[in-house]
């Protein structure tokens, strides 16, 4: 992403005034100096600031237009919980593998953890979602069949026996939920940095929310414990993550919060749950975008698995989010996805009863 220069030209006009001057002389006449105008122009140069393409927040730093977008597999099965550099991720997306447990790929760009993980392996799902995107993928390893799919994305492949200490195993915790990756390690791997597109459309003076319907939560109905409850929360304008009931924490014992939560319902190809299933991203669907405390019914829209996928409103105009950091579920369409509606306050005004006036005779 480049630097946007903005010129502002600013203009002073000067007249100057020119009086008619007379010299006399004998049988001589006058003649009148013609008026002049002089014009200076001078520029001032601002910058326009640098825009993180993956949340669309201002950039001071410039880091997001020197790297590429870091790609990481990261558990989600119990024994994984807490997990590292989630809750400093850009995207997080959730998708549906064996025995419909859900395994999260999380992608970094402004931000470089010092541990990220417990860093898991391929799926068949995962090239279609960092196709478009590029970078590095971070990975534990994988089956053939996952592994010929992810060879032909466009991203540079790191795992277990190719990341050397841009890996390591944490001791204290059991295997295979034990494995992390150091962020600046792992941008490191990534050759030439190409910093990746931005995959939303976010709100502007210029943009409306049409069809937004205020909320307080919204379910996710994954399969059994990993349903996971979105709750608005008006005091951080985010959205609070909760599973079985409880606050989903981070390692760094903050509780995952999304500024935007994007819910695309995809078919599974082979069955979902089962070991080869591989989600369906091209094509359209069901979407429900959840943003700045309200809901937007639509649908998602992505032509090639090249292409960036769009996110529309039931009358077809783009679904603008709020800057900030991105999660993306995505359910199979058999599952349910409901929303809690906001009751507004009901304002009461006790209406004055007329008092009578006596007056005496």
């Amino acid at each position: 992403m480049k630097r946007r220069t903005v010129v502002t030209a600013i203009v002073t006009a000067g007249v100057a005034m020119a009086g008619s001057l007379v010299f006399a002389a004998c049988g001589g006449g006058g003649k009148d100096e013609a008026s002049t105008t002089s014009t200076s122009k001078r520029t001032t140069t601002t910058t326009a600031p640098v825009l993180a393409p993956l949340t669309g927040l201002p950039d001071p730093s410039g880091a997001s237009e020197t790297r590429a977008a870091l790609n990481v597999k990261v558990s989600n099965a119990p024994e994984a919980r807490p997990q590292s550099g989630l809750d400093q991720a850009d995207v997080v997306w959730e998708e549906v593998v064996e025995g419909g447990i859900t395994r999260f790929l999380a992608m970094f760009q402004s931000n470089s953890p010092s541990a990220i993980g417990p860093v898991r392996s391929v799926r068949l799902t995962d090239p279609g979602i960092v196709w478009p995107v590029g970078g590095i993928f971070a990975f534990s390893g994988g089956a053939k069949y996952a592994l010929d799919g992810i060879n032909k994305a466009p991203v540079v492949l790191v795992d277990e026996s190719r990341a050397g200490p841009a890996m390591y195993r944490d001791r204290s915790r059991q295997a295979p939920h034990n494995l992390y990756g150091k962020g600046d390690a792992l941008f490191a791997k990534g050759g030439t940095p190409v910093p990746p597109p931005a995959l939303f459309t976010y709100a502007s003076a210029v943009h409306s929310r049409s069809g937004a319907l205020p909320i307080t939560a919204a379910r996710v109905g994954f399969n059994g414990s990993f349903a996971v409850d979105w709750s608005w929360d008006s005091a951080s304008r985010s959205w609070l993550r909760n599973a079985g009931g409880r606050p989903f924490m981070a390692a760094s014992g903050k509780q995952i919060r999304a500024t935007n939560v994007v819910v695309m319902s995809v078919s599974y190809r082979g069955g979902v749950g089962s070991m080869g299933a591989e989600g369906v991203l091209t094509g359209e669907g069901k979407v429900l975008v959840l943003t700045d405390g309200v809901a937007i019914e639509g649908r998602w829209l992505r032509s090639s698995v090249s292409q960036v996928t769009r996110f529309v409103d039931l009358k077809g105009a783009v679904i603008p989010l709020t800057a900030g950091n991105t999660w993306v579920e995505m359910p199979d369409v058999t599952y349910a996805v409901t929303t809690t509606a906001a009751v507004a306050p009901v304002t009461t005004t006790t209406p004055k009863v007329p008092t009578k006036s006596t007056s005496k005779p």
